[in-house]
C-alpha cells in the first residue's frame, strides 16, 4: 500500500464531551498531515447525541417506551409519554439554542412554560425563594437570560437521558457511558457479553453513523482514540461495525484508557475488533505502523504496539526502541472536518468556574508534554504521559495558537497539561502580550510558590481567566506524604494571588488517602472552608483516592502504611487496586458530608457553620485555628 493511497480516519467514540471536541483526533490529524498523510476525523460522540436528541430520535425513543408494560414504566418514562408532544415540539429549538444558533428562544425557555419539565427540574427546589421570588435569582440576577436558559435546557436534556436509560440502554450516560464494562476489568468477559447482545437503539444509531463515516472517507486505516473507560464500549461497537462492513479496513486503538489500563493485555478476543493497539504518545507508533502497512517495515519493527498472531491466538507486545517525536515537532492540532458550530454548551452546575468544563467551545492545546514535577505519590508517574517532560518555545506555542484561531475563529483555549510549568506560562504570557494576541485561557497548575502575585497578574493580563490545581487533602502531613511539594499556607497565598488578579480558582480535593483519619478529614474540611471564606477558592471537587498500579503508592504500599489486596489474573484491563488501611476510617460516609459541604461552599452557603454540622454522626472538633488561613495570607511570600 503506497503512502499516496493511505487514508487515515480518526474517530472520537461516545462518550467524551459535548461542548467541544475531545482533542486527541485533532492532535493526530494535525501531526499526520504535517507528515504528508491524508488524514481526516469525525466526532461520533457528538453525532450520536445529535441523532438521538432530534425529532426522529425522540420518535424512536417513544416507540421503545410504549413497548414497556404500563405498570413497569418508570416515572421519567411516564412523564415523557404524557408530555411527548411538547418534547417533540421543543427538541429542535432547544438543541439549536444550545449550539448558539437561536439565542432568542432563551426568553421562552426562561418563562418555564415552554419546555416540558421532568424530575431533573426538582433540583431547582433547592433554590426556592420562600418570599415568592425567583428561585434562580441568586445565580443569574435580573439579567443572565442566556445562562439561565442554558441551565434549564440542560436539565431538559438530562430528563430525556433518564428516559433513554430506563427504556433503551441502562448504561447510557453523557460522560460515563457503560464505563463499568471496562474500568479495571481484569477479563474481557463482561464487555464480550455486551458486544454479543442484539443492538439496541443507541447501538443501532452508532452503527449507522459509523458506516456513514466510513463510506464518506473510504479510509484504509481507522484510529479510534479512547480517553476514558466511558468510551470503551462504544469504541468496540464502532470497530465491530467496521469489521462487519469491510474486514480489509485496518483498525488501531489508542488513547488514555489504553495507556493506563491495557498495558498487561493478553486477551486475543480484543483483536477480533482491533488489529493494532498502540501505547503512549501516538506519533512514533503511528509512523511505524504506517510504514508497516506500506510494506516499508516488518511487524517486528513496530513501536509500542500490541499485535495478535491469528494462528496461535498469542498476544505480543512489540517495541522497537526509537526516539519519540519531539514535542516541538508534533505539529499544530487541526479541527478541520469537525462540526465546530454543532457542539452543545451545557450548564449543569451554576458555579462560574465549574461550568468551564461543559460550557463553551474551547480549543484544547498542550503547553508541554508530561509533568515537570512528576513526584506526586498518587499519580501515574511511571507512565510516559507523566514521566517524559518536554517543552516547546513560547514563540512556537503562540504560532500554534494563531494558526488555530485562524482555522476555528475561536479565541478560547484550555491548556490540558497535567500541570503547566510556571516558567513556560510566564514566557507564553509575555509572548502573547508582545505579539498583541488576544485570547482567553485556563488550565491546570501546581499551587507552587513560583506563582507570585506579579506572575499571576501577568498571566491574567495575557488572558488567563481561570486555573485549577491539586490541593488534594488539605493537611501538611498528608501533603508531605503525597510528595506534593506544597503546604496549605502556600496554597492559600498562591490561590489568593490568582483571585486578586481576577482569575477564578478551582481546587482538586481528595479524601481516603492512606493513613487519613477522621481528624485529618475534619481538619481538611476546615481548611477548605476558610479558603472559600477568604476568597481564595471559587470552586472545587472532592474525589475518592484510588490506588493505581502505576503510582508510587501502588508500587511501594509499605511506604504509605497500607497493604494491597491481591489482584486477580489480568488478561484485559488493570488500573485501580484495592488496599487495606489499618486506620479503618469510613471514607464512604465522610465523602457524603465532604461533597455536601463543598457544594454549599461553592454557592456561598454555610461558610459560617461549624464544619462538624455537615457530618451525620459524631466527629471530633477541628484542630485547625479558626483564622489559620487569614494569618497565612497576612505573611508575605
Amino acid at each position: 500500500m503506497s503512502s499516496s493511497s493511505m487514508r487515515v480516519l480518526s474517530l472520537i467514540p461516545p462518550m467524551t464531551q459535548l461542548n467541544t471536541p475531545y482533542p486527541s483526533t485533532a492532535y493526530l490529524t494535525g501531526f499526520l498531515r504535517s507528515r504528508g498523510v491524508a488524514a481526516v476525523q469525525e466526532d461520533l460522540a457528538l453525532a450520536l447525541v445529535l441523532k438521538l436528541f432530534s425529532q426522529d430520535g425522540l420518535l424512536s425513543i417513544r416507540e421503545r417506551t410504549e413497548a414497556i408494560a404500563p405498570r413497569k414504566r418508570s416515572l421519567p418514562v411516564q412523564n415523557f409519554l404524557a408530555q411527548f408532544d411538547r418534547y417533540l415540539a421543543t427538541i429542535a429549538p432547544t438543541i439549536a439554542f444550545l449550539q448558539g444558533r437561536d439565542p432568542t428562544i432563551a426568553h421562552r425557555i426562561c418563562g418555564r412554560n415552554f419546555l416540558p419539565e421532568g424530575s431533573r427540574f426538582e433540583s431547582l427546589d433547592v433554590y426556592i425563594d420562600h418570599d415568592g421570588g425567583d428561585p434562580l435569582g441568586w445565580a443569574f440576577g435580573a439579567l443572565g437570560v442566556q445562562d439561565r436558559a442554558r441551565h434549564l435546557a440542560t436539565l431538559y436534556l438530562n430528563d430525556i437521558a433518564d428516559v433513554l436509560r430506563d427504556a433503551v440502554d441502562p448504561r447510557f450516560e453523557f460522560v460515563r457511558y457503560a464505563e463499568s464494562l471496562a474500568q479495571s476489568q481484569p477479563t474481557f468477559d463482561p464487555l464480550a457479553k455486551a458486544l454479543a447482545a442484539p443492538l439496541n437503539l443507541v447501538d443501532h444509531t452508532l452503527h449507522e453513523l459509523t458506516l456513514e463515516a466510513v463510506k464518506k472517507h473510504a479510509p484504509s486505516l481507522v484510529l479510534v482514540s479512547v480517553p476514558f473507560p466511558g468510551a470503551v464500549y462504544a469504541a468496540f461497537r464502532i470497530a465491530q461495525s467496521i469489521k462487519a462492513h469491510d474486514p480489509s479496513i485496518v483498525i488501531a486503538l489508542g488513547g488514555g484508557f489504553v495507556n493506563t489500563e491495557l498495558r498487561s493485555l493478553t486477551e486475543p478476543r480484543v483483536f477480533d475488533y482491533f488489529d493494532y493497539i498502540c501505547l503512549d504518545a501516538g506519533e512514533r507508533p503511528l509512523l511505524a505502523l504506517l510504514e508497516h502497512l506500506q510494506g516499508k517495515r516488518s511487524q517486528q519493527r513496530l513501536v509500542r504496539t500490541f499485535v495478535c498472531d491469528k494462528e496461535t491466538a498469542q498476544v505480543r507486545y512489540i517495541n522497537l526502541a526509537e526516539p519519540d517525536v519531539p514535542f516541538a515537532e508534533v505539529g499544530t492540532p487541526t479541527w478541520d472536518g469537525l462540526p465546530l458550530n454543532s457542539y452543545l454548551s451545557l450548564l449543569d452546575m451554576l458555579n462560574p468556574m465549574h461550568r468551564l468544563w461543559s460550557d463553551g467551545r474551547w480549543n484544547k492545546l498542550t503547553v508541554a508534554h508530561g509533568c515537570y514535577w512528576k513526584k506526586c505519590s498518587f499519580c501515574d508517574v511511571s507512565l510516559d504521559y507523566i514521566s517524559r517532560y518536554e517543552a516547546a518555545s513560547a514563540t512556537l506555542l503562540v504560532d500554534r495558537i494563531e494558526t488555530i484561531i485562524a482555522e476555528t475563529g475561536q479565541t478560547g483555549f484550555h491548556f490540558v497539561d497535567e500541570a503547566a510549568p510556571p516558567k513556560a506560562l510566564k514566557a507564553l504570557a509575555q509572548e502573547l502580550l508582545r505579539r498583541n494576541v488576544s485570547i482567553s485561557w485556563w488550565g491546570n497548575i501546581r499551587f507552587e510558590k513560583s506563582f507570585t502575585p506579579e506572575l499571576c497578574q501577568l498571566l491574567a493580563d495575557s488572558g488567563c481567566i481561570a486555573i485549577s490545581g491539586g490541593l488534594e487533602v488539605a493537611s501538611d502531613r498528608l501533603l508531605n506524604l503525597m510528595k506534593k511539594g506544597v503546604s496549605v499556607d502556600q496554597v492559600a497565598r498562591v490561590t489568593r494571588a490568582f483571585t486578586d488578579a481576577g482569575v477564578l480558582v478551582h481546587a482538586y480535593l481528595m479524601y481516603g488517602f492512606p493513613t487519613q483519619t477522621v481528624q485529618d478529614t475534619v481538619d481538611a474540611l476546615e481548611y477548605v472552608r476558610q479558603l472559600f471564606e477568604e476568597g481564595c477558592l471559587q470552586s472545587g471537587f472532592f474525589h475518592r483516592f484510588a490506588c493505581t498500579v502505576h503510582s508510587p503508592v501502588g508500587k511501594h504500599p509499605e511506604e504509605y502504611g497500607i497493604t494491597l489486596e491481591p489482584l486477580p489474573p489480568i488478561s484485559f484491563a488493570t488500573n485501580d487496586v484495592g488496599f487495606i488501611d489499618p486506620t479503618g476510617t469510613d471514607h464512604d460516609t465522610l465523602g457524603v458530608a465532604l461533597n455536601k459541604a463543598l457544594y454549599n461552599y461553592m454557592h456561598g452557603i454555610g461558610l459560617e457553620e461549624d464544619v462538624r454540622s455537615w457530618f451525620g454522626g459524631r466527629v471530633p472538633r477541628t484542630q485547625v485555628g479558626r483564622h489559620r488561613i487569614a494569618r497565612a495570607l497576612s505573611v508575605h511570600q
